[in-house]
């Protein structure tokens, strides 16, 4: 049997259509699966939308529609830029599904009933854009930490978890699974920041407005988005609060990773796993805080006129140009920068320059001297050893870096043998050989190149789908497994490979940013 994966995003809230800061999660997550897939994993990859609450309900009101239709098209948005970005997910869920939220029910009257959840009272400051409720002591120049903006005063009737009851064993669990919360500044941040200076109960129900699922024996309240949306990542597969689970529950949970933005560290940390401590569930695997993707050095937002859009930028750049973009911009445990320039400066560096010369000028080599024909190499040189000891490392560096998220980390490697293979080209002068019609020693020459791009390809499959089925293509090769970059020897011998446009052209910055600025 293989072994299995599952994988999760954040659920995006359904108020407004998400920007490239939102979707670069979900390339991310997505670069993830692919390479389990690649990998030989039973990889379970699900994203969705989180639909209920009170930010969207007064939403719809402004824009004179009932919730649901106001959820049904955000929803949609949401689901065709996943699906323009080329996001693999196997299961798109969306919280106003009903199932869910029977489900979401069930979790609710179980807690209720062994005591977990009770009745009271809720004084206190309330933050509408990010549902949060805060105290005194949380407020940054009396206003949200997370969003910045004005915080209003609360005060209703609510029903409340009891955290602090299970905050000694989560901290326990907590030391006890080091990779449990990544990257690691993030838990040390959670535990003393939050978990050590002591929980208050959470409030988890509402009364000033009725878009979500109600308490089945207290209608007038309504399940706080905490219970219901962190939920999704179980009521999906099939959770049953009678233990009697699904099978695809049974197979996938617990999940290896959660990835989620480091805004929403706190919630997947120590709210999530408290519930499912409540539940008698296990615990996921992992938690992935990422960084952000800036404008600038800020955060994206309508009011300040920065967002950027990952499906406006994919028709200004193309598909996988973007995703190899917030890929490889934003590090492991700092936040990435987006702009127009950065896109460009990449694009004619990493993707025209190397990537894209690197396949043209190797295939261009090959139907020059060969026929397109691909010779069997002959005796190497050091040369030649030394670009194959690369080609033949570089998988094993990659499959380290992304086994620990190091998603960036993992395309440098990858980009480190496009440069070894240039290189090699200005070293090997296959010009000079033809030449002097030493056409053994440039075939062999042009093999190594050709395999090495193999290499690059199958590597690539994760990050970039669209342009490495392109190269795969021009080499004529069905051979793209991970098992086939353990040895040197991929490409078939007298396969004819198949000539093709450049895979990316230079960008004159000053006439596409013109463009731009003109749409």
């Amino acid at each position: 049997m293989k072994e299995k994966f599952y994988i999760t995003t954040a659920i995006a809230y359904t108020s407004e259509k998400p920007h490239i800061g939102n979707t670069y999660e979900i390339i991310l997550a997505d670069a993830i699966a692919r390479y389990k897939r690649l990998r030989g994993y039973d990889v379970y990859f699900q994203t969705g939308t989180d639909e209920h609450g009170q930010k969207i309900q007064q939403k719809a009101i402004n824009l004179n529609r009932k919730p649901q239709e106001h959820v049904d098209e955000i929803a949609d948005v949401v689901k065709s830029i996943w699906d323009v970005m080329d996001i693999s997910y196997d299961a798109f869920i969306r919280t106003s599904d009903p199932i869910h939220k029977e489900k979401v029910s069930q979790i609710f009257n179980k807690l209720y009933e062994q005591g977990d959840i009770y009745k009271g009272k809720y004084e206190g400051l309330y933050c509408t854009p990010c549902e949060l409720f805060l105290t005194e002591t949380q407020l940054v120049d009396n206003k949200c930490p997370d969003c910045g903006r004005e915080v209003q005063a609360a005060s209703e009737e609510a029903y409340f978890f009891k955290l602090n009851k299970y905050a000694d064993r989560l901290i326990k669990y907590i030391e006890e699974h080091p990779d449990f919360i990544q990257p690691e500044l993030r838990k040390t941040e959670m535990i003393n920041n939050f978990l050590k200076p002591g929980l208050q109960d959470l409030c988890v129900t509402r009364s000033t407005f009725d878009w979500g699922i109600p308490v089945s024996f207290d209608k007038k309240h309504i399940i706080y988005v905490w219970i219901d949306a962190l939920s999704n990542y179980i009521t999906f597969l099939g959770y049953n609060v009678n233990q009697k689970h699904d099978d695809k529950y049974k197979k996938y949970w617990p999940a290896d990773v959660h990835l989620i933005g480091k805004d929403i560290l706190r919630f997947h940390t120590i709210y999530w796993p408290i519930l499912l401590m409540a539940l008698g569930e296990p615990l996921p695997k992992k938690v992935f805080g990422h960084p952000w993707l800036l404008v600038d050095g800020g955060k994206m937002s309508k009011s300040k006129g920065n967002t950027l859009y990952a499906d406006d930028l994919a028709s200004l750049f193309g598909v996988d140009a973007i995703r190899y973009y917030v890929l490889a911009e934003t590090p492991f445990a700092t936040d990435g920068i987006i702009t127009y320039d950065l896109i460009i400066e990449r694009i004619n560096s990493d993707l025209a320059n190397s990537l894209g010369n690197l396949v043209h000028r190797t295939i261009s080599m090959c139907y020059k001297y060969f026929n397109g024909e691909v010779k069997e190499p002959k005796d190497k040189t050091e040369l030649d050893e030394n670009l194959i000891s690369l080609a033949l490392n570089i998988p094993i560096a990659v499959a380290e870096a992304m086994d620990d998220l190091y998603v960036n980390k993992a395309i440098n490697h990858i980009f480190e043998l496009i440069r070894r293979c240039n290189k090699y080209i200005e070293e090997s002068t296959p010009w000079e050989l033809a030449k002097n019609n030493e056409y053994e020693r440039l075939g062999t020459i042009i093999y190594n190149l050709l395999e090495s791009i193999r290499f690059i390809a199958v590597l690539l499959q994760p990050f970039m789908p669209k342009t490495t089925s392109k190269i795969l293509n021009q080499l004529n090769t069905q051979i793209h497994t991970w098992d086939s970059l353990k040895e040197f020897n991929g490409l078939k011998v007298g396969t004819i490979v198949q000539q093709g446009e450049p895979l990316y052209m230079r960008i004159n910055k000053e006439e596409k940013i013109s463009e731009i600025e003109k749409k």
